[in-house]
């Protein structure tokens, strides 16, 4: 992410002027917009002109500039787009205020957004902006008989292949590697600057031997390898929880919010010092025993935008966590972690100390 410019406007609000440079930055735009923010760019609209000719093709498209106030945005990662909706405050057609229009925002191209920005909005940004140099890195994890690739990103792992083989050793061991063969064919396919290597037992070393002989090119992307207890997804939280990506790149958001689940859910295994609910968490907010504030994004976009279902203002609990000096971080819903606080009320809590 780049950031080409900050002014403040009135009412509080402050309008920043941004380039998102990845899929990663499109992501974290999705999450700082809200209802009732104005975002403004480059786009086409198809304008109906009076002339029958035109009126039998249904209009052409023209290019145009536009702000729209934002009813809904959506992160199609698939389609490298974020896609925001909602009707047309200003535009350099003056006849087109007032519908509604969809802005594509795509990587590199710059996009105003006006708003009240919350703290941990801001942080969101510059955190994008400081991860713009990471390393980009692939998981590959591989067991007897099957192997899978994902991507990380900030957003979340990604599933890039899945491959199953022969297994055997002895007179088997060619049918063995033709797993590892397709292996680095699919990662010789694979734009990455660091690749680790992860699994049970010894495969793994053996994978890593058969393609550091046969294709010392995917070999040079290798980095460090992991013990896990499995391949696959199982494998992929393993590494990100025993901070192997995090030696590769400075900063990994789900390496970060894997470990705090995993704290978390094992204080509650054992009665310690954690909490979740809204009104648990607000009550801890209020004694000043919160350490680390821990909030699902979908569900603090869902309850600022007034759709949601707490009684309890999200906001203040954020800052008075953050006034008592606490931390917060806010878990992305793409990835497993935020799944699990996700199913125990989208907020939680590691405390200082435990309450009765």
């Amino acid at each position: 992410m780049r950031i080409n410019g900050r002014t403040s406007v009135e009412g509080g609000r402050e309008r920043w002027t941004l380039v998102p440079e990845s899929l990663d930055d499109l992501w974290h735009l999705s999450y700082v917009l809200e209802p009732g923010d104005l975002v403004s760019g480059e786009t086409t609209r198809r304008i109906q002109r009076a002339d029958d000719r035109m009126r039998d093709t249904g209009g052409e498209r023209e290019p145009m500039s536009v702000t729209l106030s934002v009813e809904e945005s959506e992160f199609h990662k698939f389609a490298n787009r974020l896609r925001v909706s909602g009707p047309i405050e200003w535009a350099s057609r003056e006849d087109q205020v007032g519908h509604h229009h969809t802005l594509n925002v795509e990587e590199r191209e710059e996009v105003e957004i006006e708003k009240r920005w919350q703290p941990d909005q801001r942080e969101r940004i510059e955190e994008a902006v400081e991860a713009t140099e990471n390393a980009e890195v692939a998981i590959a994890t591989v067991e007897e008989g099957a192997a899978s690739i994902h991507t990380v990103a900030q957003y979340g792992t990604e599933e890039y292949a899945s491959l199953t083989g022969p297994t055997g050793k002895g007179e088997d061991a060619r049918d063995r590697e033709e797993l590892f063969g397709d292996l680095a064919s699919a990662l010789s396919h694979l734009d990455v600057d660091t690749v680790l290597l992860a699994g049970p037992g010894f495969t793994k070393e053996d994978a890593l031997k058969y393609i550091e002989r046969h294709h010392p090119d995917v070999a040079e992307k290798f980095g460090a390898t992991v013990d896990t207890s499995a391949a696959g997804d199982r494998g992929v939280h393993e590494v990100l929880k025993r901070g192997a990506v995090e030696e590769v790149q400075a900063e990994t958001r789900i390496a970060e919010e894997a470990e705090k689940i995993d704290a978390l859910t094992e204080r509650i295994a054992t009665e310690g010092a954690a909490t979740y609910g809204i009104e648990a968490v607000a009550e801890a907010a209020e004694y000043g025993a919160i350490d680390e504030l821990l909030v699902l994004d979908d569900k603090l976009r869902e309850e600022r935008a007034g759709d949601g279902d707490w009684s309890i203002d999200a906001n203040e609990v954020i800052e008075s966590v953050e006034q008592q000096g606490g931390s917060v971080t806010v878990f992305s819903s793409e990835f497993a972690p935020g799944n699990q606080l996700g199913a125990l009320g989208g907020i939680a809590a590691l405390l200082r100390y435990r309450l009765e």
